[in-house]
């Protein structure tokens, strides 16, 4: 029996819902009940080899490459998704003095932060969920916020000092690469291919049956309001989900190949 971890966030809910609820052909595998948490606590099972499947951000998956490999299926990649550098609106942000505040120490945002910023920026680990109100607070300067963050923040008093993948697009050309799902290469290529496949076939299900998976996905998204979660899955879920395929390949080699470059893996 096959472990599996992804988020509670809409877009991961959206993705598994008809792989785990029966809906697609599961290839002869069986899977243990999933483990939902947040994208660091995933980061760091996949860190210390917990689950057989897992989501990751894709800065964690830099680390781990030699005991998982990235699934073609089921990625958080695209324009114009990237994570947000925020402060209090009207305040000027000094990366060379201000303390940010981070989603975790292995996320994207963390490594698009670390290559924008000038030199080293003094970061605070959070949960994504308390970085806005950390950054109104006054507890930190500024906070890389991620997730459906993005659709709220303005509401919070915050001003958006940076699109981080924005920049990103902008200084490489590329899609940001998020997050992906990773398999243990220890399964072996046969139970990998049909892995993958059945991801593939649950974001196909996903899409043509958009109202099917509501229920399960409101249950993890705690307060959000149906049209944040909309807006979530629209911007996180797309052809990339499906497949990378050779663009998208290329956007995580490059996005690997540069971390690596500035010794960051």
């Amino acid at each position: 029996m096959l472990s599996l971890g992804f988020s509670p966030c809409p877009n991961d809910t959206f993705i598994f819902h008809a792989m785990t609820h029966g809906l697609v052909d599961l290839q002869g595998l069986s899977f243990a009940e999933p483990l939902l948490a947040d994208v660091e606590t995933l980061n760091n099972w996949a860190l210390a080899g917990k689950l057989d499947i897992s989501k990751l951000s894709f800065h964690a998956l830099g680390h781990v490459l030699d005991d998982y490999v990235l699934l073609d299926t089921g990625s958080a990649l695209g324009r114009g998704c990237g994570p947000l550098l925020v402060a209090k609106r009207g305040a000027a942000l000094d990366l060379n003095r201000a303390t940010v505040a981070i989603p975790g120490r292995y996320t994207t945002a963390a490594m698009l932060l670390q290559l924008y910023a000038p030199g080293p920026v003094k970061t605070r680990v959070m949960a994504f969920e308390q970085i806005m109100p950390a950054v109104c607070r006054g507890e930190v300067e500024g906070g890389v916020i991620i997730h459906e963050s993005r659709f709220t923040y303005q509401d919070h008093g915050l001003a958006c000092v940076q699109d981080l993948g924005q920049w990103w697009e902008e200084s490489t050309g590329h899609p940001i690469p998020l997050g992906g799902i990773a398999a243990r290469r220890s399964l072996g290529p046969q139970k990998i291919k049909a892995v993958e496949k059945i991801i593939g076939d649950s974001v196909r299900y996903a899409f043509r049956h958009r109202q099917a998976s509501h229920t399960y996905i409101r249950r993890y998204a705690q307060e959000m309001a149906d049209s944040v979660i909309s807006s979530h899955i629209d911007l996180y879920v797309n052809a990339f989900s499906e497949s990378l395929g050779e663009e998208g390949h290329r956007a995580v080699q490059f996005f690997l190949d540069y971390g690596r470059a500035k010794g960051l893996f």
